[in-house]
């Protein structure tokens, strides 16, 4: 079964409000970090984005939504994604436990105000007033003409400048319900779902969530935020990172998209298993490989996902496949995905698969089994000779520092040969697995008497 994020033990707590209004600068002020994109575009948040944040002991899930529509825009090509703006913001509303109205004190309040008033008297539930962009003191007098829409006290504040924020937390607190008794929880695995444009990252996220928390739109780049969502897989806690597509850096201008870029590389970077998508109809591309590459050399473990499978034909499937396996073929660790998010064929598969990767990402070995497994590695192939020297491992042990790296100690690193090196990888992942795990190998010399840090050199 698999469970939402919503049925977390936090209070939750959705920023509601018009475009432009400051609602991904207040997230961003209150979880202290910079979650959501923010620019002086309307509409730049389109999906729901979470953060956890803590006040006086109490943990509070904010739920950071899509600038309100009142009035679409005539162009009828851009109707349809307004539609899935409004039905998020409405989703995020009856989810929440408490709304944070926002409005903007410098324009006043405009009929798209009145509407979102009105929607939020209905649904019954309870809503702080907040109004932005009050820089000073001559502006606070503003705040008051808010009173009539009847949302109750406005609460000043200025989120870019960090004023009146302890107060608009404080009057959450007292709107909050009372917190129920937290359980104890088990470990839980983070799976960041990355790839470029438009291969169908948000329906992969969709079909595992089984409910529409990410929008989906055949426009390249609807996403261009990274989207947290825990699932409870049987009783494993997964934390699944959708992420804006990652386009080639010489096609990524400044501002929002520069801005998602680093977004979709951040969270590579906290994630314990990237699932790199693959469009199965636009085979493998250069971006594909640059993308894989980065997840290697950060040490992460590997999903290839390849989408859109049920568009290939049953004849050319066996040779697609041989030519994949030869284009990855520095991945032949990784496990290899063939599904259909849209169809939600085989994605069955993709959570107990991230899993097995994270479990195998914790695992320790002993010194004794490491260093008797490369000495039996060494005596069955012995390496080359490089000029009138051989290289001679003295000792092997996992790095308890890295995650899956580990050290031989040898006479001279000068003389490791990279094919040598591959041959003991494959050694250890025959003796210990690490499937999905890119493996680290740090050859350093050996000194018998010096005790000092040994000099590393990885190759």
């Amino acid at each position: 079964m698999i469970k939402d994020v919503d049925e977390m033990t936090e209070a939750i707590l959705a920023i509601v409000g018009r475009t432009n209004v400051g609602k991904s600068t207040l997230l961003n002020r209150l979880a202290g970090r910079r979650l959501a994109i923010v620019a002086d575009l309307p509409g730049t948040t389109r999906d729901r984005l979470f953060a956890s944040v803590t006040w006086r002991g109490r943990e509070m899930t904010l739920v950071d939504t899509g600038g309100y529509f009142p009035c679409p825009s005539l162009d009828s090509t851009k109707l349809p994604l307004h539609q899935k703006v409004a039905s998020q913001i409405k989703t995020a509303i009856t989810q929440a436990d408490a709304i944070i109205f926002l409005v903007d004190g410098k324009d006043g309040i405009i009929s798209a105000d009145e509407e979102i008033a009105q929607m939020l008297r209905e649904t019954g539930k309870p809503v702080v007033l907040v109004v932005n962009k009050i820089d000073s003191f001559k502006w606070e007098a503003q705040a008051a003409n808010f009173y009539c829409l009847g949302a109750g006290q406005p609460i000043p504040i200025s989120a870019y400048h960090n004023l009146g924020i302890e107060r608009l937390l404080e009057a959450v607190l007292d709107l909050l319900p009372a917190p129920s008794e937290e359980l104890s929880l088990p470990p839980e695995a983070k799976l960041a779902i990355v790839g470029r444009p438009n291969v169908g990252k948000s329906t992969l996220l969709n079909a595992l969530l089984t409910e529409e928390r990410a929008i989906v739109d055949d426009v390249p780049g609807t996403t261009r935020d990274s989207l947290d969502a825990v699932v409870q897989w049987h009783d494993k806690r997964i934390s699944l990172i959708d992420t804006a597509g990652i386009k080639q850096r010489g096609k990524v201008a400044r501002g929002i998209d520069y801005y998602s870029l680093l977004r979709a590389l951040q969270a590579i970077n906290r994630c314990d298993v990237a699932l790199l998508m693959v469009d199965a109809t636009e085979f493998v591309t250069a971006q594909d490989m640059h993308i894989a590459s980065y997840i290697m050399e950060l040490g992460r473990g590997i999903i290839l996902a390849i989408n859109k499978w049920d568009l290939i034909p049953m004849v050319q499937r066996r040779e697609f496949q041989h030519l994949l396996s030869l284009r990855f073929r520095f991945l032949s660790y990784a496990p290899f995905l063939y599904i259909s998010a849209k169809l939600r064929e085989g994605t069955d598969r993709v959570l107990p698969e991230a899993w097995r990767i994270w479990q195998q990402r914790q695992k320790k070995v002993a010194q004794s089994q490491v260093d008797r497994a490369v000495k039996q590695a060494v005596s069955s192939h012995p390496p080359a000779v490089k000029g009138m020297r051989r290289l001679r491992i003295i000792r092997a042990y996992q790095d308890e520092s890295s995650t899956a790296s580990f050290v031989l100690a040898v006479n001279d690193p000068g003389l490791v040969y990279s094919s040598y090196q591959r041959y003991l990888e494959k050694q250890l992942r025959r003796s210990f697995g690490f499937q999905g795990v890119p493996l680290r190998l740090i050859f350093s010399k050996y000194r018998s008497k010096n005790r000092r840090e040994p000099e590393m050199m990885q190759v």
